[in-house]
């Protein structure tokens, strides 16, 4: 049976004073991509590039702010508890993408406050094209570090995660099912909105990146491993429970936007 060997270093090179890592290079490389999307659409739509600057700035912020205190509160409550200052230590791993959804939309929520002639919305149906391509390089980034691994089965793209498990195991690479299905998404949204949809549809892009990505997000959750121990005795996981209310809001975008539309 066909298997691929995973057991890719996530450091890049270590020279003592500097280890840069994958995740680090990745996540880095999601932020310059998203930069260059956005100003495409900026451009596109004579806005100026100042207002971007500013807008990078809050979405870094409120992504890694975001990300890191979603992990904290939904996975490590206990150690955040215990140890605050375990918050900051972004190095030792653990950015939720749950929370990174939810310090994002703060960031937009708060740029849209100090920049009147930006809505909400129109915020949100744009980023939601770059948010994305971000989820494609960060997925890619958990392959790097061989985490958020799959269960074990027999398919012959099983992966061995030799980091994992010393021993030869067969599992589903799930980084690489969603890294595949936020560039999917992210193709399928760019062209919604250079067809015009953000325009005449206020709310469509944003209410349908959040109905495909969660949903899509719970789907893949039943091949994954559980990240904590006190999943093993919900009858669904984290993931699943936290998609939950971001799709009955895509929902709610779509039959807003449908409404508008009429």
């Amino acid at each position: 049976m066909t298997m691929i060997h995973w057991n890719v270093d996530p450091i890049i090179f270590d020279l003592g004073f500097i280890a840069p890592r994958w995740y680090g290079l990745l996540f880095a490389s999601a932020f310059i991509a998203s930069y260059y999307v956005m100003r495409s659409v900026f451009e596109r739509e004579q806005r100026p590039l100042v207002d971007l600057d500013s807008l990078t700035l809050y979405m870094i912020l409120g992504t890694v702010i975001g990300a890191r205190a979603g992990h904290m509160l939904f996975y490590e409550p206990d150690v955040l508890l215990n140890n605050p200052l375990e918050f900051i230590a972004i190095w030792k791993g653990g950015l939720a993408s749950h929370g990174g959804a939810l310090g994002i939309i703060t960031g937009l929520w708060l740029f849209a406050r100090s920049h009147k002639k930006y809505s909400f919305v129109w915020l949100m149906d744009r980023l939601a094209i770059v948010a994305a391509l971000s989820g494609m390089f960060i997925r890619m980034g958990n392959l790097m570090n061989s985490e958020i691994v799959g269960m074990p089965t027999d398919v012959v793209w099983g992966f061995w995660f030799q980091r994992i498990d010393p021993t030869p195991v067969f599992r589903h690479p799930t980084q690489i099912y969603e890294a595949l299905i936020c560039l999917v998404l992210f193709a399928v949204l760019w062209t919604m909105y250079r067809a015009g949809h953000a325009q005449r549809a206020p709310g469509r892009i944003i209410g349908t990146f959040m109905v495909l990505l969660f949903s899509s997000r719970f789907a893949v959750e039943f091949l994954k491993e559980h990240q904590v121990t006190f999943e093993d005795a919900m009858p669904i996981d984290m993931g699943q429970l936290l998609s939950i209310p971001f799709v009955l809001w895509g929902l709610w975008f779509l039959l807003r936007s449908k409404k508008q539309t009429a």
